[in-house]
């Protein structure tokens, strides 16, 4: 195994356990906002912005996931009818095109987001959480799918040399 696929796997496994922990405060917010609201009769308005803001996390994180794993959805009706030497110049335009999404709409407009409503102040309604630390998982996660479109890009060139 290779360095690069040592740490692709260690940030795999780490973003994943990340999920499933952001999944387990979700689930234990939902069921205490249950319980609160139907055996106690009070509401309490903080574990729905906290659902909503753990909803957020574990979906742009689990799509740079998804994104590294390369089980993201897709369609590959078209792809299949290329040949293996079109498939892997279409793969790799596919990852430029990932990478670019990824920089321009992610970490740059993420990290617009996230100035701007750190600049400005911005609380969340209940929790008083600065927003910026809420959008901040935009910019990360998209980092981390650019750096695993590098990582595929630099596997599918190394399959090639490798036959």
């Amino acid at each position: 195994m290779t360095k690069s696929e040592l740490i692709f796997n260690r940030v795999n496994k780490i973003l994943e356990w990340t999920i499933i922990m952001i999944f387990a405060l979700l689930v234990l917010d939902v069921l205490f906002q249950v319980f609160s609201r139907y055996v106690i009769g009070e509401s309490f308005t903080w574990t729905e912005e906290f659902a909503r803001f753990s909803l957020i996390w574990i979906t742009i994180l689990g799509a740079a996931y998804l994104n590294g794993k390369k089980e993201h959805l897709s369609m590959d009706f078209l792809y299949q009818k290329f040949s293996p030497y079109n498939k892997r110049k279409v793969a790799v335009l596919i990852e430029v095109l990932i990478f670019l999404f990824a920089l321009i709409v992610m970490v740059i407009g993420g990290l617009n987001l996230v100035y701007t409503t750190l600049h400005l102040g911005q609380l969340s309604g209940t929790l008083r959480i600065p927003l910026g630390y809420i959008y901040a998982i935009m910019p990360f996660s998209g980092v981390l799918i650019m750096c695993y479109s590098i990582y595929h890009i630099l596997s599918i060139y190394s399959n090639i040399n490798r036959k």
